[in-house]
């Protein structure tokens, strides 16, 4: 008895620890569907942290936006786990990834998520990406375009086109600059509706307790490419059907997307706002379903 009771103790150890989900344990695991912690390692050298939820069905890659990290996915583990193969990282600087790099650029998140998707030996992959998320992934299918056979952009890619200007530029990123945390919480503000949902006050007070360093550098990186133009040149490049699911918070300019994106199709979800997977899970999982599927269709088509 007195065995048994150590065997437990320890067993609780290792949980909360984090350990114990190395390789050996890792089939038991899948077919509990128990989820795997994992780590990769980025092309500078960055660990990245990442979970594993199925070893079935297509293989699913999340990626977080901006100053979140892999749990503002929770509410899609139940969904898909037990029909696809979900992977869900958090970016270097996010979660428990490392923070050691100095510049937090959208190549080098896509290069984070391409040494996750090497890392569990992937063949074919559909990135789903929300907000900064879209862009990260839309890089990533750049540095592997033989496993990417499509994208999920979460409440992003309104318009591919934006015309950011230098002034609006300044204008969005000062207040981070002169006081973080409050800047932050404006921003975010900004993205919600005025519903009385206790995931508002959460997401708030989560992302404005992102490291400043991380979070400037990141945001700087991800809007100077809609001062440059980067962005729609970004997916100029790309073969791969992208579909959009967005709340209809602001309108999404599905010409101007086509005009860059040779398969962009979009989904929309009336009345909700930026954090539509959180807010509306019982809405947006069946509708992140159907775009996974017009991906998957249009590959299982393709010659």
């Amino acid at each position: 008895m007195r065995q048994k009771s150590v065997l437990k103790l320890f067993t609780i150890m290792f949980l909360i620890l984090g350990i114990g989900f190395s390789s050996v344990f890792a089939q038991s695991d899948a077919q509990q569907n128990v989820e795997v912690i994992r780590t990769a390692t980025s092309a500078d050298g960055t660990v990245i942290n990442y979970y594993e939820h199925g070893q079935e069905g297509p293989v699913l890659v999340f990626v977080h936006g901006w100053s979140c990290d892999a749990s503002y996915w929770r509410e899609q583990v139940e969904y898909f786990m037990h029909k696809y193969h979900m992977v869900l990282i958090d970016l270097a600087g996010h979660g428990r990834s490392g923070s050691e790099r100095e510049n937090y650029t959208m190549e080098a998140f896509g290069q984070d998520v391409k040494a996750v998707v090497e890392s569990i030996g992937a063949e074919k992959v559909v990135l789903i990406g929300h907000s900064m998320g879209a862009l990260v992934i839309a890089e990533a299918a750049h540095f592997m375009p033989e496993k990417v056979i499509g994208l999920v952009a979460v409440d992003d890619l309104q318009n591919v086109e934006y015309p950011l200007g230098k002034e609006q530029f300044k204008e969005m990123t000062t207040p981070f600059k002169e006081d973080f945390k409050h800047g932050v919480r404006g921003f975010v503000t900004g993205m919600l509706r005025s519903d009385n949902s206790p995931v508002n006050e959460w997401v708030i007070s989560d992302m404005s307790l992102a490291e400043p360093r991380v979070a400037l550098s990141a945001i700087n990186g991800s809007l100077v490419g809609y001062l440059t133009g980067d962005v729609a040149k970004l997916f100029d490049g790309l073969d791969v059907p992208v579909v959009a699911v967005n709340a209809d918070l602001w309108p999404t300019d599905v010409e101007a997307n086509r005009r860059h994106i040779r398969d962009f199709e979009l989904i929309e979800l009336d009345g909700l706002d930026h954090f539509l997977m959180l807010k509306a899970p019982e809405r947006f999982n069946p509708a992140l379903e159907q775009a996974v599927k017009m991906i998957l269709k249009k590959n299982k088509s393709a010659p």
